[in-house]
């Protein structure tokens, strides 16, 4: 509505600008017509009537009255201009004349010849060296008429007469008439002005809403050229190169800035990550050095001379040193992976082929710990990821399981494909995971039973590399409970 008002608004402006403009220029000729259009056609009159007065002496002259040519220039003299022409010797003879009225005429040339002027004679006009030019009454006609009389140059007496009155009507006729080309001029002016108006205005509008709206940076609006190619076509086409130009660089910087906000955030991560890192490195190798420091005390203050007790001292000393130096491979691993520092290599392997390799290696740990595991698979199945990384998940599932057996202290390994994926799960019998623990068991450091942890030596951080491996690759990992144990899977493309 607003716009609407502002185009209606602008259309009247603009329309009466050009109205005003248009009006000034039909109404100044109005206005000089007016004024001097009498002036001018009596001026003309005298003009018509010296030229008609040296006519008539050159033909008195030569003594052609009689020549047909000149009683045509004569007769055409009277035509157009309305003159009457009468000639008078010495005698009041009249030797020539185009008046209907030779009795009025000789009345009015007996009065300029002695002298005495008509009533309401407004003296002299003009003058010449052989002729008068004046302005006189007929009171008997009651007429006004321009009067011209003088002596030709053969001494004949010569006067000319034209009313005034066809003037003053030829005058008012005319301004009547272009009063009404006036009136019919300015309507169709003013139409053809509020007409115009709307062409020019709209496209300029359309411009200004353009604007408008790239201000807010919309850049959807398009100006839409009326095709005639001139110039306000010509800027609402460069309008549309800038608002594409402006469109284009907004969404580059938006890009640039969504980069440099992800490298913000990406190194406030790392600097939290260290941070955490050093916090956790504290508090876990709190412990093992404070029972390095204090066995190694009392070997250097001799507490004990018995050999069996020095060798206990040596081994928990020897224990909790690879106990840190577990717990230090581990975080620096960790830490590789999170961020992005530890570089994987995929390849196609034979993960049941990786399976048996590790489940050998560790035979002896499970038959220590009293345990059996399963694992039936006769074939090949290749999968297609980083090996090393796959190992590194597979022995922290392996170890947890190993740790964590009870009762039946089984272990069984399975395989399970699935479309274009292959889930490895390692089931353990044993405890299950509280429910409260579940979403925190991937956290660094986070330990379910933290005395069958530092039991078996455990650092806490195993899961949290099987979370940082698998999502790195981009693949799905959990855990479940089982009534009688806890099973835990990762999956791999295959």
């Amino acid at each position: 509505m607003k716009s609407k008002n502002k185009v209606q608004s602008i259309n009247r402006q603009m329309a009466g600008i050009y109205i005003t403009i248009i009006a000034l220029t039909i109404v100044a000729p109005l206005i000089i017509n007016f004024c001097f259009l009498g002036y001018f056609y009596q001026h003309e009159k005298e003009e018509a009537m010296i030229s008609t007065f040296d006519l008539v002496n050159r033909a008195a002259v030569a003594g052609s009255f009689d020549d047909e040519e000149f009683l045509d220039e004569l007769e055409k003299a009277h035509a157009n201009y309305s003159i009457s022409v009468v000639v008078v010797d010495s005698a009041a003879n009249v030797l020539l004349t185009t008046a209907h009225d030779t009795e009025d005429m000789n009345s009015q040339l007996y009065y300029a010849m002695f002298g005495k002027q008509m009533q309401g004679s407004s003296g002299a006009e003009r003058s010449g060296d052989n002729y008068v030019i004046k302005q006189q009454m007929d009171h008997r006609l009651g007429e006004e008429y321009l009067v011209l009389w003088g002596t030709l140059d053969n001494g004949n007496i010569i006067m000319l007469r034209s009313a005034i009155e066809g003037i003053r009507e030829s005058t008012n006729l005319t301004n009547r008439f272009l009063i009404w080309i006036g009136i019919l001029a300015l309507t169709l002016s003013i139409l053809a002005t509020f007409f115009l108006t709307r062409r020019i205005t709209k496209p300029i509008l359309a411009l200004t809403d353009l604007s408008k709206r790239m201000i807010g940076l919309d850049f959807q609006a398009k100006y839409h050229s009326q095709k005639k190619r001139n110039e306000v076509d010509v800027l609402g086409e460069h309008m549309n190169e800038l608002s594409e130009t402006l469109e284009e660089t907004i969404v580059e910087l938006k890009q640039a800035n969504h980069e440099l906000q992800a490298d913000i955030a990406l190194k406030e991560e790392n600097q939290k990550r260290q941070q955490e890192f050093i916090s956790n490195v504290s508090h876990e190798l709190k412990t093992p050095i404070a029972l390095i420091q204090g066995y190694a005390e009392g070997l250097a203050e001799g507490i004990t001379d018995d050999e069996e007790s020095r060798e206990f001292y040596c081994d928990v000393i020897i224990d909790e040193a690879k106990k840190m130096n577990r717990m230090v491979l581990s975080m620096i691993s960790l830490n590789q992976i999170e961020t992005g520092n530890n570089e994987m290599e995929y390849d196609h392997f034979d993960i049941v082929a990786l399976l048996e390799g590790m489940i050998q290696s560790m035979k002896i740990l499970l038959q220590q710990n009293d345990i059996s595991l399963s694992f039936a698979h006769d074939q090949e199945i290749f999968v297609y990821a980083d090996e090393y990384s796959v190992e590194q998940v597979v022995s922290n599932y392996l170890s947890n399981a190993i740790h964590y057996a009870k009762n039946e202290k089984k272990i069984d390994i399975k395989l399970t494909k699935k479309e274009h994926v292959l889930r490895v799960s390692v089931f353990n019998t044993g405890d299950p995971i509280p429910q409260d623990s579940m979403e925190h068991i991937w956290d660094k450091f986070y330990k379910v039973d933290k005395a069958r942890t530092r039991e078996y030596g455990g650092t806490g951080i195993g899961l949290s590399i099987v979370k940082a491996i698998m999502e790195s690759m981009g693949q799905e990992y959990g855990v479940q409970n089982h009534e009688n144990g806890v099973e835990f899977w990762f999956e791999v493309e295959c």
